[in-house]
């Protein structure tokens, strides 16, 4: 027997890339709402029993096993429903340097956020350090992004949708304007259809 596939997630945080990856893969799942102050699943459940790490995202699968790490979670979907073209195949340096943009985003931005996000007591000074850092990041993002509508070129990919996760965070964070190439790209990503079906289902606004 196996069970449906399930991602649990938290609103506008981190689970909102793999959320918006599955819409765009067409895949059936159920989004389950993780209140990540008291670690309890909307039904109740302890989130400790089904991911002892205690943070979202985490994805159930039919198996019953559960996977963690957004870049980790991205991955598996882009290569679980490969006919959405959501990464380059595995075999080559195409795919590698594909991984390498998951990772920087994932190391180099995701986790710079918690001196403003899970670390309330952060000095001031650190958060100074942490910024500046951050802005370094989303300028070599600028950069990597150039003239292409997405990422990796003409085709949305689940680096898009994490990279989408990670600049609107940063523009919330921080409220500054964003080069006008990554400005553009979150605006295109929010119209896309799976964006938008993502956010209802949160209950989030762009």
């Amino acid at each position: 027997m196996t069970e449906p596939l399930q991602l649990y997630y938290y609103p506008g945080v981190c689970s909102l890339a793999p959320h918006i990856a599955l819409r765009e893969a067409g895949a059936s799942f159920e989004a389950v709402r993780v209140d990540l102050r008291t670690r309890k699943t909307e039904a109740g459940d302890d989130f400790a029993r089904i991911n002892p790490k205690g943070y979202v995202p985490a994805l159930r699968l039919p198996d019953g096993s559960v996977l963690t790490e957004t870049a980790v979670l991205l991955q598996y979907v882009a290569d679980t429903w490969p006919e959405a073209e959501l990464a380059p195949r595995h075999g080559g340096l195409e795919r590698i340097r594909f991984d390498e943009r998951l990772i920087f985003i994932s190391t180099e931005l995701h986790k710079g956020f918690a001196p403003f996000t899970i670390m309330p007591n952060a000095g001031e000074e650190a958060k100074r350090w942490a910024g500046q850092r951050l802005a370094a990041r989303v300028d070599l993002l600028a950069q990597d992004l150039g003239e292409r509508p997405f990422f990796h070129g003409e085709r949305f990919t689940v680096a898009d949708a994490y990279a989408f996760f990670a600049l609107r965070t940063y523009h919330k964070l921080f409220a500054g304007e964003l080069a006008p190439n990554l400005a553009a790209f979150l605006a295109r990503v929010a119209e896309r259809p799976a964006t938008v079906a993502t956010f209802a289902a949160e209950g989030i606004k762009a």
